[in-house]
């Protein structure tokens, strides 16, 4: 897509600024909301405390908190003189949800870290392991637990928003069934055996990193179906970009650019659209390289580092790359037609822009 560097930098401007301002104001209610549970539970005792802290630890450790802004951008793009605090409890909701499937993602796919930290099973091994299951059985379970607890989370959030209870009814109804969208996506992650990618990409990613948070955020605004289809054509090829963007991460970022160990998906061995490019292309010493590091977690960070090299000479960045600026293109079409306020459209192309360029600077062409 064509557009001077100006308007792209315009476009940067507003979307950087919107998560900026979205994030401390959203992890501040969060903050608050962990504080009131610790509060209510303490008397449960310490393995009850426990689980509260180890969730609100890992709730509180980084994120930029994408969704959240995007739910704030179509909030008010939809109703530009709406509440402040009805867009920060629905993106409150949306981070809440995201902590929830993230613990129960690191427990499925055995991540022993998270943001810079232990994952949720793994700080909970430790402190609920001398109980009466085995340090791993009460780290799972503790895990689970926890999840659930900020499932809870979630859901309060967005019950405290003060708007219209039939707004409110919607508003819960579209938060079920991005719960549900991600539910399928994990099953298909997890246990198909023919995982159909492009599916998987929509359910699991798609479904609450873009699509989920604009209609949210606009029926929170009291938009009609008209507005919400239109955000549904931005959202669709933007959903997949991003999760292509973290396919890449996946594989060739850094730890500090990925917020994991480089190559973490080869370490855990997920199918992602990098391996699918780079599988069919891979001989000999290649696809042992691959292979010596193929869900092996204690893999040395050299043999990594030669796989990756071997991935990399197969063409898979630049193909993922290729059709990542594609589905940014059609996103960023669909933004400058959206029927919402100009500024909430400047932002939207700044979040297809962001996805674009990669933490490195690297933007896909």
């Amino acid at each position: 897509m064509k557009r001077s560097s100006t308007d792209s930098n315009a476009a940067r401007l507003a979307f950087g600024t919107l998560l900026k301002t979205t994030k401390p104001a959203v992890e501040s209610k969060m903050e608050a909301m962990f504080r009131e549970r610790a509060k209510l539970r303490h008397a449960n005792g310490p393995e009850v405390r426990d689980v509260v802290a180890v969730a609100r630890d890992l709730s509180m450790r980084g994120g930029k908190r994408f969704r959240a802004a995007l739910l704030a951008a179509s909030y008010f793009g939809v109703n530009p003189r709406g509440s402040k605090d009805t867009a920060l409890l629905g993106g409150v909701s949306l981070e809440m949800l995201q902590s929830y499937l993230l613990i129960q993602d690191d427990w499925m796919d055995g991540d022993v870290e998270r943001r810079g930290g232990p994952s949720a099973h793994i700080a909970l091994a430790k402190k609920l392991g001398s109980g009466p299951l085995p340090p791993e059985k009460a780290g799972g379970v503790g895990a689970l637990l926890a999840s659930d607890l900020v499932w809870g989370l979630s859901v309060s959030a967005l019950l405290a928003a003060k708007v219209d209870a039939a707004i409110r009814v919607r508003a819960l109804d579209e938060l079920m069934h991005i719960h549900e969208d991600v539910v399928a996506g994990q099953i298909i992650d997890t246990l198909a055996k023919k995982p159909d990618i492009e599916v998987l990409h929509d359910l699991k990613t798609g479904s609450y990193t873009v699509r989920g948070p604009l209609a949210l955020g606009a029926i929170l605004g009291g938009a009609g179906k008209p507005v919400l289809r239109a955000l549904a054509r931005y959202a669709d090829p933007l959903g997949v970009a991003f999760q292509l963007r973290d396919d890449l991460l996946g594989v060739f970022g850094t730890e500090a650019e990925a917020g994991r160990p480089q190559g973490s998906d080869l370490l855990s061995g997920k199918n992602t659209s990098v391996l699918r490019h780079a599988l069919p292309k891979l001989r000999g010493a290649a696809k042992k390289a691959l292979a010596a590091v193929w869900k092996q977690r204690n893999a040395k960070a050299r043999d990594v580092l030669i796989a990756v090299d071997a991935i990399t000479r197969t063409g898979a960045r630049e193909a993922v790359e290729q059709r990542l600026s594609s589905l940014c293109d059609r996103a960023e079409r669909e933004a400058s037609k959206l029927p919402l306020a100009a500024s909430a459209k400047a932002q939207l192309t700044g979040a297809s822009l962001a996805i674009r360029v990669g933490p490195g600077g690297r933007e896909a062409r």
